[in-house]
């Protein structure tokens, strides 16, 4: 069922992408990975993609967000056209702007919890009082209040991926990227880690977008974007009542708000 109150959409989107191409080259052959794409998503949205292994999912998410060049179109995000950055600027926005939450934990094992958390913020300029008031408190917010001094060997998987994704909203981004993050966590584990992230969707507007090949998972958010090919095939939003799905045109969508 969709979190919040479903209402079409007004005003500024927070992610724009236009006529996306990405094209991987090995020698003469060329394999378009994104195929002049068109997505908008609002503040507030949980959207899900999902599609067959190669149909260009992770290649997505790793464009819109700046981790890889594209070969074509544009991409704002919160009104910036990253790709019209320079590498030191587009890096500065990312930090500021997203949030990331991979399959691999990518935790430094001889961190704590609250070191890997901070480490972040620290690197990006927060004073050492501040970011580590903020990793207690996000932690605090995903349930590990009694794990903050606790290493990654020490934790569960289920636990481990709460640390990334505090430590993905520790700096308060206007968007998070979540990678398959239930790939590595059993039954119970994942379903506790896609509550969380619901949880934080529908209490706090937090805007995610979501890669994932589990139906469960896809059919749980308020969006879910179907991929082949490199295109979008489908984009369909749940009913208000979360019985039904039905399209999404180019320009319109919905907000979830917490």
């Amino acid at each position: 069922m969709m979190s919040g109150t479903q209402q079409r959409q007004g005003g500024e989107p927070l992610l724009v992408a236009e006529q996306v191409r990405k094209v991987y080259r090995t020698g003469e052959i060329e394999v378009e990975a994104l195929a002049g794409l068109d997505l908008t998503v609002h503040r507030g949205e949980l959207v899900a993609v999902m599609g067959p292994s190669g149909s260009g999912k992770t290649t997505l998410l790793n464009c819109l967000s700046g981790l890889d060049d594209i070969d074509g179109g544009r991409v704002l995000v919160d009104g910036q056209d990253l790709f019209a950055m320079s590498d030191a600027r587009r890096t500065s926005h990312r930090a500021r702007s997203m949030g990331f939450v991979f399959q691999a934990f990518n935790l430094i094992p001889v961190f704590s919890a609250a070191e890997n958390v901070e480490l972040p913020l620290l690197l990006g300029g927060t004073p050492a009082k501040e970011a580590r008031r903020r990793s207690i408190q996000m932690l605090e917010r995903v349930g590990l209040s009694h794990r903050v001094g606790h290493r990654p060997n020490e934790l569960s998987g289920g636990e481990q991926q709460r640390v990334t994704v505090a430590r993905a909203l520790a700096s308060r981004p206007a968007i998070v990227w979540a990678d398959e993050p239930t790939g590595n966590l059993d039954t119970q584990m994942a379903e506790q880690v896609i509550a969380l992230l619901h949880e934080l969707n529908r209490e706090e507007g937090q805007t995610i977008v979501l890669v994932t090949h589990d139906p469960a998972v896809g059919s749980s958010a308020g969006r879910l974007i179907r991929m082949r090919d490199g295109r979008l095939v489908a984009d369909q939003r749940q009913s208000s009542d979360g019985q039904q799905w039905g399209p999404v045109g180019r320009h319109e969508t919905v907000r979830v708000e917490g």
